[in-house]
This record gives C-alpha cells, sequence and structure tokens, in this order.
C-alpha cells in the first residue's frame, strides 16, 4: 500500500496519521488480462487505483468493441457515469494485461470525503485532471489527423507495446489497418 499511499502525497498534503485511516479503506484486487471489472448494465461501486496494468473501458460486442478509455498504471479512476447516478454502466470495464488495483467501495470514499479535508482536496484534483484529460481527447478527436493522435498517444502512453493494435485503432477512432498504415509511415 505504500504505492497508494505515496501516490495520495504526491496529490496533496496529508497528516500521516490521516493517510493511515484512508489507506485502511483500500482493498487490494488482481485482474488477469482480459477478465471484466465491471460490465455492461452493472451499477458502478467502486474507485480504482492502478497499481500495476492497464485497463479499458469499452463497448459493444465480439468484433464491434469500441474502445473509449484507456487507464495504466498509477491512475486513479472510476466509471463516473455511473457511480455518481448509480445508474447502469454503458461501458465494460476489462484488463488489458494482468493488473493489480486497490479499491475503496463508494459509502467508504464518501466518509472520507466527510471527515478529511485532505481527502476532499484529493478528489478535486483528481477528478479535475480527469476532466482535463477528457477535454483533451475530445479536442484532439476534433482537430488532429489520425496520425497526429497516434503520435500523441505514444507520446504519453509507455505501454503502447502492451496494448492490442485493435485496441489502440479503436481507441483512435480509426480502423487497423489504417493504423498499420501509420506506423508503418512513422517508421
Amino acid at each position: 500500500m505504500k504505492i497508494l499511499a505515496d501516490f495520495i502525497k504526491s496529490k496533496v498534503s496529508v497528516q500521516e496519521s490521516d493517510l493511515e485511516v484512508i489507506i485502511s479503506l483500500f482493498k487490494i484486487k488482481k485482474i488477469k488480462k482480459g477478465q471484466l471489472i465491471l460490465k455492461r448494465g452493472q451499477i458502478a461501486q467502486q474507485y480504482y487505483y492502478i497499481e500495476s496494468g492497464a485497463l479499458r473501458f469499452f463497448f459493444g460486442e465480439f468484433d464491434e468493441q469500441l474502445t473509449a478509455w484507456v487507464v495504466f498504471q498509477d491512475e486513479f479512476f472510476t466509471e463516473i457515469s455511473s457511480l455518481n447516478p448509480q445508474t447502469p454502466s454503458r461501458f465494460n470495464i476489462e484488463a488489458i494485461e494482468d493488473t493489480e488495483l486497490f479499491y475503496i467501495d463508494k459509502p467508504d470514499m464518501e466518509k472520507l470525503y466527510k471527515q478529511f479535508h485532505a481527502w476532499q482536496e484529493f478528489g478535486r484534483v483528481t477528478w479535475e485532471a480527469m476532466a482535463v484529460r477528457m477535454i483533451d481527447q475530445i479536442i484532439s478527436f476534433q482537430t488532429l489527423s489520425a496520425e497526429e493522435r497516434y503520435l500523441e498517444f505514444i507520446a504519453k502512453s509507455e505501454l503502447i507495446q502492451r496494448v492490442p493494435v485493435k485496441q489502440i485503432a479503436s481507441y483512435l477512432g480509426i480502423t487497423p489497418n489504417a493504423l498499420s498504415r501509420i506506423r508503418k509511415n512513422i517508421k
């Protein structure tokens, strides 16, 4: 749990005694590659921190799966469009590779928000960063070519070699063949 504690301290100033209480409410979950932590139609009940590995948010079935979001090691996330309104998720969340997570249940998160000012600050900082990332993604889809989006993606992710090409292409809004051409042109 030291990694999680260090992550929290990198975002906000928190007293050690408060941090101990916060960390005590997290649990560990190991997810095998291909395993889902949330299925479409379920209601999200947890927040997660990725200690190692990566996950993707996707919708659709079989060959028509569309990757909407990818989260990597050292990220704190949830399926917020399901968790806060408590409505069924539109996404599946799947491990791209073996992944180790720390998670906290929604009621415990709410308890921490009420109990610790530093945790309120952590939530604000975390969700503001996530909003910026989402806005950046929307703008890149509206203003960048497929090649520019790919170059931006690989510049931000050291895990590019571990994410299947089909999922990267889906995330970038292009076909796997188009991604292959882009990769060939860049080399």
